[in-house]
């Protein structure tokens, strides 16, 4: 059985058939939709099955490619699989806080450092007010309690304890260790410190194998030191 025309809607013979946009047409059928000029099969130009000359061919969009149910069925798929990949990430992460930068090693070992040297100024303060602050704030300190008429008794006893609190106050400037730089050292953090061959050390406490903490007397700096520059004298 012949088929029908893609215009006309007649038959077409096999003398005069033009197969092309998955129809068949007449010779003469096989014309441009705006200006009827007829075509061949080298200068038409198919747009939704319909052939159309260079001049009328319809400007395509982009928007008509994104909404072909192909791309509709991917950008649908891709959503759903940026839903469950933040699922798995929310729940493999869950319960580990969200600062991504504190759990790197550098950091960790500033935020150890850090918290190291505020013990270590925390047990200085309390060791120089255990052992020095009661001798100068004395005359000041007796003040527990009502003691406005026992502060001429404190005159009289004034000279006697003054002695013993000297002697008391004098070993702060001693405290801790003392060691001798035995290379050069350039600072690579804030809370370093930078020292020369044979630089003396002074107040130094071991925070752990690696690093000390410590005061450099030629320029009264104060900071960590790593151990394995520096030698006890």
């Amino acid at each position: 059985m012949n088929p029908l025309c893609g215009r006309c809607n007649l038959v077409v013979y096999p003398t005069e058939k033009v197969n092309c946009l998955d129809k068949y047409w007449h010779k003469g059928c096989f014309s441009c939709e705006v200006c009827k000029m007829t075509l061949n099969m080298k200068n038409y130009k198919g747009f939704e099955k319909r052939p159309y000359c260079n001049a009328h061919y319809p400007k395509t969009t982009f928007t008509c490619v994104t909404d072909t149910p192909e791309n509709n069925r991917l950008k649908q798929q891709s959503k759903m699989q940026s839903q469950v990949l933040y699922r798995e990430d929310f729940e493999k992460n869950k319960g580990k806080g969200f600062s991504v930068v504190a759990d790197t090693p550098e950091m960790q070992r500033i935020k150890k450092s850090q918290n190291q040297i505020s013990n270590i100024k925390y047990h200085e303060d309390f060791e120089k007010k255990k052992m020095g602050g009661p001798g100068p704030n004395q005359p000041s300190s007796p003040s527990p309690g009502y003691q406005p008429p026992a502060a001429s008794q404190n005159f009289h006893y004034e000279p006697t304890p003054a002695p013993v609190q000297q002697a008391a106050a004098a070993p702060p400037p001693s405290a801790g260790k003392r060691y001798r730089a035995v290379y050069d050292y350039s600072a690579a953090d804030e809370d370093e410190v930078s020292f020369v061959d044979g630089d003396v050390i002074m107040d130094v406490q071991q925070i752990d194998e690696g690093w000390m903490y410590g005061r450099v007397e030629r320029t009264g700096q104060q900071g960590m030191l790593p151990a394995n520059y520096v030698e006890a004298i």
